[in-house]
């Protein structure tokens, strides 16, 4: 029996949001002015939030090379103070290491073993909604491009009564059905972008 292949246009769009996700998250990291400042992530200021976004790019290329979690743990550098720099860094590493997998390949991941294309959704998706993260903490443009959050929007909603469970979401904020993609998105991750602080 022969495994499904993952169709290319598919793999290109994600790969494109990838690079999509990269620049949006590039912009806000550009606009930090206070490291300190707090984030919609209530334990994590802004520091400790994009420290997090730059360590996920971190484990992408030795991951994606087939190496476990546990293997690629022990590769990983401390980051240094210099975080926009060091955003850049590890997002352009990320960047390369996802051209060059295949979709189909299989990447061992902490809670299961998955295809690459399905690993690289799950990235797009973390960054995208760190990106409305961000943007709140430092005050800029909170508006996502809009093609990023029909996408993840494919991926969270499939998840809706899984996500607070996972424990990595708070518990989803009620938001009316008619409400902005972006918003229902936001809701489902427990972000209320009717917030203002």
């Amino acid at each position: 029996m022969t495994a499904t292949r993952t169709p290319k246009t598919e793999a290109t769009t994600w790969l494109r949001l990838q690079e999509r996700a990269h620049r949006e998250f590039a912009i806000r990291v550009a606009a930090v002015t206070d490291w300190e400042a707090p984030t919609p992530d209530t334990d994590w200021n802004v520091a400790q939030l994009v420290s997090h976004v730059i360590e996920e790019q971190q484990w992408v290329p030795w991951l994606l090379s087939g190496l476990t979690t546990r293997q690629a743990k022990g590769r990983l550098m401390p980051l240094s103070d210099d975080l926009t720099h060091e955003w850049h860094r590890y997002s352009l590493a990320a960047t390369i290491a996802w051209h060059d997998a295949s979709p189909d390949d299989r990447v061992n991941l902490s809670y299961d073993t998955v295809a690459a294309i399905d690993y690289l959704k799950e990235q797009v998706s973390d960054v995208t909604i760190h990106t409305w993260d961000l943007a709140r903490a430092v005050g800029t443009d909170e508006r996502i491009d809009e093609e990023l959050i029909e996408h993840v929007w494919t991926v969270f909603a499939p998840q809706k009564e899984t996500l607070q469970a996972s424990g990595l979401y708070a518990s989803p904020v009620p938001v009316a059905d008619d409400a902005p993609l972006q918003s229902r998105l936001l809701a489902l991750t427990g972000r209320d972008d009717r917030v203002v602080v």
